[in-house]
């Protein structure tokens, strides 16, 4: 018996490999260093078709994309009537759950998966201008999905270095094997329920801290070190205190977290264009160097969370909203899962090992 299912292989993908021992994550047969250059849109597409558009077939997808990026009125008044207390994951479950009309009605299909990424940026960002007392920022058409979501937060359009450093993230965050909210969306769908009823089931995990919870302890770690102004002076300390250090080492990841890396290849790219990701590369660079000196041996490099927190920072995306934008990219691996799993279908009914006593009723 492995408790949690751990190293228990439960289905057979062709959507993504992770290779923790090697420090590779691949996409539909891509290493994820290659799919930075492309767009959100992109490597969508080659999750749900397991190919790269043709110029045509990009058009369509965008098109798709924009189209549905408005929410049906039932929606926008459950959004008005939900209580002002309630977080945004519970939100998301709530709106998505409500959309489940007759459109998505089982089989699942890459047009409602298409729809229900459209519609969570603007669900996140109608549910952060609303509670804050400020209007809706209506989706625009000439905008990106990743630009327009982050124009919808704010009324603004971002600046070139910032949409680059959201996309990265997001695509980089898109798909990741068998987790938690993944497993969980299969299993729903093994049952032949409807894709929105799946990904329900995928939110509701997504939304525990032991899955999706926000990198606040590298935030932390950015502000500290903005504050005094010596990054190396903040990580010693820590480190002498055996404090763990936010954003560095990673569960499954023996060596570097090959999105990490990925990531920061983008980041570098914009150096000198913010000052939040410019001061994370440079945290990066000495929090590994003093990891070899204190812990020799440990290979300690930072995950994909410590470069999506100063990203976070950098874009001024509220803590509370961390997980939902991830929420936000990861519908993409979710619903290909879903489609994949609705091709060649066995429902999921694993066994239990009885640790009780029989016990009589007789006196």
């Amino acid at each position: 018996m492995q408790k949690g299912l751990k190293g228990i292989i439960a289905a057979e993908t062709a959507i993504s490999h992770i290779d923790g021992d090697e420090g590779r994550l691949i996409y539909r047969g891509y290493e994820i260093n290659e799919l930075n250059k492309y767009s959100f849109e992109e490597v969508a597409y080659l999750l749900w078709y397991g190919r790269f558009a043709t110029d045509e077939e990009l058009n369509h997808t965008k098109e798709e994309l924009r189209k549905n990026r408005d929410l049906d009125q039932h929606l926008i008044e459950i959004l008005n009537s939900l209580p002002t207390n309630m977080d945004m994951m519970s939100v998301l479950r709530t709106v998505i759950s409500a959309s489940g009309t007759s459109d998505f009605n089982w089989k699942p299909t890459i047009s409602q998966a298409m729809k229900l990424t459209s519609i969570i940026p603007t669900i996140i960002a109608y549910r952060k201008r609303n509670t804050e007392g400020l209007p809706f920022i209506p989706p625009r058409q000439d905008l990106s999905h990743v630009e327009n979501y982050l124009y919808m937060l704010n009324g603004i359009v971002p600046n070139p270095a910032q949409v680059k450093a959201l996309e990265s993230y997001m695509i980089l965050t898109l798909e990741h094997g068998m987790n938690a909210s993944t497993f969980s969306a299969r299993v729903t769908a093994s049952t032949e329920s409807d894709l929105v009823s799946a990904i329900t089931s995928a939110i509701g995990t997504m939304k525990g801290p032991l899955h999706g919870g926000a990198p606040s302890g590298v935030i932390d770690l950015l502000n500290e070190v903005a504050l005094v102004g010596d990054a190396e002076r903040v990580i010693r300390k820590k480190l002498d205190q055996k404090e763990k250090l936010m954003g560095f080492g990673h569960r499954v990841y023996k060596t570097h977290d090959p999105r990490s890396i990925a990531l920061k290849e983008t980041l570098l790219e914009l150096v000198g264009q913010d000052e939040w990701l410019d001061l994370a590369i440079e945290v990066e660079e000495i929090a590994v160097k003093l990891l070899e000196e204190y812990k020799p041996g440990r290979s300690l490099y930072t995950n994909v969370e410590f470069y999506a927190a100063a990203i976070m920072k950098s874009i001024h995306l509220d803590p509370s909203l961390f997980t939902p934008t991830f929420t936000a990219s990861r519908i993409v691996g979710w619903t290909a899962h879903v489609l994949e799993q609705s091709e060649d279908n066995t429902i999921f009914r694993p066994q239990s090992s009885y640790v009780g006593k029989l016990k009589s009723s007789h006196v």
